[in-house]
């Protein structure tokens, strides 16, 4: 059975060769099998533009942790992958590469060979990010990658375009949207980043007609008032009564404006008076429709002022800004400058400041779609975990506006929409028309813009599985068991594609949501390029190992909660690795014994005499670990799973079990009694494996090969899940050995703070009652072998000898006799100058502390800082007097 096994874990000879294997054998495939459940996952979507970053990571392990898991409980588990097309992010990559390498616009190439420049690009590079997460072990089955852009996902987009358009719940219309002066398009709500800046806010004369009165509005953006077609008032506000009705004179433009009233208007904000520019304001826009006024937009999409900013036409809309501030004051018109913080909406794409524009666009009535939507959550048909996120979802979805879906971009779904350029019909259909519906005629355009990108995303649960198709993999797989993502794709994402599974499947697109955290970095910062302070996961796994970066990100994390992560806390996952590696090739090389394909339980109770108090505690707590850690997958409880595992394998096993057979194992002339020991440890070993596997798979597989009898799966991923053994529960031997532990630890404890070379062996006295008597006296080898003891008296009559030092442990009382040792005087001496050391730093604290100076000057977390120093100084100090005491006894 032996055979050479390296001393270090090597995961470079290890994960590549794995991963082949499992997908080369198909283990990742996943048919509908009317015979199996079905757990299902999509994995949401990265662009075609990224690639690997520690979201992913995080993200991903987890949807990993629950396929591998039901795929050993027995579900035919499928995660199916795929890419989104990402139509702002890739055009922009596409044109920054097309003018830096020919000097060249999309406009000079025109839509159809850039779009064909795009399609060539993602042929190349889309493909990476999917690459690069096979790296991390993931087990998708690929072989149904989909890309939104494929043609049975993009025919699914036209479906779901056509249908909500006879519906009537798709129009066209003009309205206020953000618009991205860089990006050249219409984004969603959702896709701008509002932030607070300290900008200024201007208050400016709008002098009255026939009068020598002037009416001060306040505003943020000075060079909008040149669209401006109003001034309104609260009707209730008495400063303004005499001006209603009234007419102002449009500074610069010298446009008369009508003074209007409306109780939208805030008396507490600014002056109380507003100036009204419908075109280029999404509240002014609303008040302009209730008072019939004309809409001048002023701004164009480039972000410069047009013709209708008169002096202005051509310059930046920042660069008018400045302009006509310095035209205000040097008229006179300019009463103040204060400043003022106010939040600034930016392209999360290209960081520039969002201009609200009057466009034609195409928009989704939501109310219909979003009622369902809430209502589903609501009444639990969806469960969202943490249930924090509830309330989010709710509260967006009561107060939803209607989503813009059209982006002017060339890179997309286009809008099947056709124009007939003879009679001006419009045409929705599915597939391009040959000749106008109305007049025959075959002079047609089509939309020139395109989808949204979440527009075809927002499908992605069942338009991958074929729809609008009526498919087998709908029937089996629809809907999905659980969704993980980010809480900060909820409004883009999860809360469309629940509106859009109960639209269009008349059922929600999956049961269960987990709201996975943000990756930050240590200083609270969310990881991001433009910060660049994101660690890379291929760098981490050609450092620690995939199961390293799994490990550790799991193990810091804590339901929904973001993570702080730095490069140094990878050594989590690699310490655990390498805690697993030796004590695998610690029995390993005692192994030559066992049998690795005998009926465990049955060995068990054929030699249930020579099972010790430490074998039926380790089965004890071992039968207690796995309904502990299923239970936490069940329940989404990730870092219980963790902290099971880890206390369970590191903890009992490990540092306790292992060490309490090990002169069992070294008996070479009694191999009967090195057996029992061996198949108990090797049989935990081996379906520690399995309950480790979902978190730590290459490490898991590796081991499981050298393990697996001859009836046992080719994989560890399809092997079944350790069975619930509440049979060999035993919570008196808990209670037992537990008791036993605390009497080893007080030895240890002693041991170190007396200085006790580790190689001594030590003569110990416990003084104690008949009850433990008994189970002390029993179990005396552990102590002797544990506690690094020589001589053990224990009894009622004992008592403390001199020069010895002392514990209690549950009223027991425990001696280690120091002669012999220790040179007492030496270590007194040791003490003493310690004690002293000690004095003073808390002395030097005092002073510190009662310095008004400095707990009046220095920050809080400073000052608490020294209080929990001097904590820890006066509880160091207690324990060295206290030992000190016992060398003068």
């Amino acid at each position: 059975m032996r055979e050479e096994i390296s001393k270090h874990y090597d995961p470079k000879q290890v994960e590549d060769r794995v991963y082949s294997n499992w997908e080369n054998s198909g283990y990742f495939k996943a048919d509908p099998d009317p015979a199996k459940k079905p757990f299902t996952i999509v994995i949401p979507p990265p662009n075609v533009t990224d690639r690997l970053h520690m979201g992913h990571a995080f993200t991903n392990t987890i949807q990993d942790i629950f396929t591998r898991f039901y795929r050993m409980l027995g579900y035919n588990a499928l995660w199916l992958p795929g890419t989104d097309h990402a139509g702002i992010a890739t055009q922009n990559v596409v044109e920054r590469s097309l003018r830096k390498e020919q000097g060249l616009s999309r406009h000079d190439l025109g839509r159809e060979k850039f779009v064909e420049m795009v399609w060539q690009w993602r042929e190349k590079q889309g493909d990476i990010i999917l690459k690069q997460l096979r790296k991390l072990g993931f087990s998708c089955d690929w072989s149904r990658t989909k890309f939104t852009m494929d043609e049975d996902m993009s025919k699914a987009v036209i479906e779901a375009f056509v249908q909500l358009y006879e519906k009537g719940l798709i129009y066209r219309g003009k309205y206020i949207i953000n618009w991205c002066p860089r990006c050249q398009t219409a984004i969603s709500d959702e896709e701008v980043d509002h932030t607070d800046r300290e900008g200024s806010l201007w208050y400016i004369h709008y002098p009255i007609v026939d009068s020598k009165d002037s009416i001060i509005v306040a505003t943020t953006r000075p060079e909008t008032m040149l669209g401006d077609t109003a001034v309104a008032v609260h009707p209730d506000d008495k400063r303004y009564k005499k001006f209603i009705g009234k007419t102002a004179i449009l500074p610069i433009l010298k446009r008369e404006l009508p003074i209007v009233a409306d109780e939208a208007v805030d008396r507490t904000l600014g002056t109380g008076a507003v100036k009204i520019t419908p075109a280029h304001d999404p509240n002014d826009f609303e008040l302009g429709h209730r008072h019939n006024l004309p809409s001048i937009i002023v701004i164009g999409p480039d972000g410069k002022m047009n013709e209708k900013a008169g002096p202005y036409d051509g310059m930046d809309r920042f660069e008018a800004r400045k302009k006509l501030v310095i035209s205000l004051k040097s008229q006179g018109l300019l009463e103040k400058i204060e400043k003022h913080v106010h939040s600034v909406g930016h392209c999360q794409r290209c960081n520039t400041v969002i201009e609200p524009y009057l466009s034609e666009q195409w928009f989704v009535k939501i109310k219909p779609l979003s009622d369902p939507a809430l209502k589903a959550v609501q009444d639990g048909d969806i469960q969202m975990l943490p249930t924090r996120w509830v309330g989010v979802y709710e509260n967006w979805m009561k107060n939803i506006r209607d989503w813009c879906i059209s982006r002017q971009l060339w890179w997309g779904h286009r809008i099947p929409v056709y124009y007939c350029q003879d009679c001006n019909e419009m045409m929705v259909l599915r597939e391009a028309p040959v000749i106008c519906s109305k007049c025959g005629k075959n002079n047609i355009n089509q939309d020139p813009d395109v989808l949204d990108t979440w527009f075809s995303s927002w499908l992605w649960p069942f338009s991958t599985m074929g729809w609008p198709e009526e498919t087998e993999d709908q029937e089996y797989f629809y809907p999905t068991s659980t969704l993980v993502t980010g809480p900060d794709i909820i409004f883009f994402w999860v809360a469309r594609m629940i509106m859009a599974g109960l639209q269009f499947k008349g059922a929600v697109p999956f049961k269960h949501i987990y709201f996975n955290g943000i990756v930050r970095d240590a200083d609270g910062r969310k990881m991001s390029k433009s910060l660049g302070n994101g660690i890379d996961p291929l760098e981490m796994i050609e450092k620690f190992s995939a199961d390293a970066v799994r490990y550790s990100i799991m193990s810091l994390s804590v339901e929904g909660h973001d993570i702080n992560l730095t490069k140094g806390d990878f050594e989590i996952g690699r310490n655990f690795s390498n805690k697993i590696w030796n004590a695998f090739r610690f029995l390993w090389m005692n192994a030559e014994h066992v049998d690795l394909n005998l009926d465990f339980s049955k060995f068990c109770e054929g030699h249930s005499d020579k099972l010790e108090l430490a074998d039926r505690w380790i089965l004890s707590r071992y039968a207690q670990t796995i309904p502990k850690i299923t239970q936490a997958l069940k329940n989404f409880r990730f870092s219980e799973y963790m902290d099971s595992m880890h206390a369970f394998f590191w903890g009992d096993f490990c540092d306790w079990y292992l060490e309490l057979i090990k002169s069992r194992l070294y008996e070479k002339d009694n191999i009967a009694n090195k057996q029992v020991p061996m198949q108990i440890a090797i049989h935990i070993l081996k379906n520690s494996m399995k309950l480790m596997h979902p978190v730590i798979p290459f490490i898991t597989e590796e081991i499981w090969q050298k393990l697996k009898s001859d009836t046992d799966e080719e994989s560890i991923m399809i092997s079944p899940w350790p069975e619930e053994v509440s049979e060999m529960v035993s919570l008196a031997k808990d209670r037992e050995m537990v008791f036993i532990q605390d009497v080893i630890s007080a030895v240890r404890n002693i041991r170190g703070e007396m200085n006790v070379p580790p190689g001594k062996k030590a003569n110990a006295f416990i003084k104690t009652s008949n009850s433990e008597y008994q189970l002390l006296e029993a179990n005396q080898n552990y102590l002797r072998e544990l506690g690094c003891i020589e001589n053990l008296k224990i009894g009622a009559e004992v008592e403390k000898p001199p020069q010895s030092a002392s514990a209690v442990v549950r009223g027991i009382e425990l001696y280690i006799s120091l002669e012999g040792l220790i040179d007492i005087e030496k270590e007194k001496d040791r003490l003493l100058k310690e004690i002293v050391r000690i004095e003073d730093q808390i002395q030097k604290i005092n002073i510190k502390l009662t310095n008004e100076n400095f707990i009046n000057r220095a920050p809080k977390d400073v000052i608490d800082k020294e209080r929990n120093k001097k904590i820890t100084f006066e509880g160091n100090l207690e324990k060295l007097q206290n030992n000190y005491s016992t060398l003068n006894e």
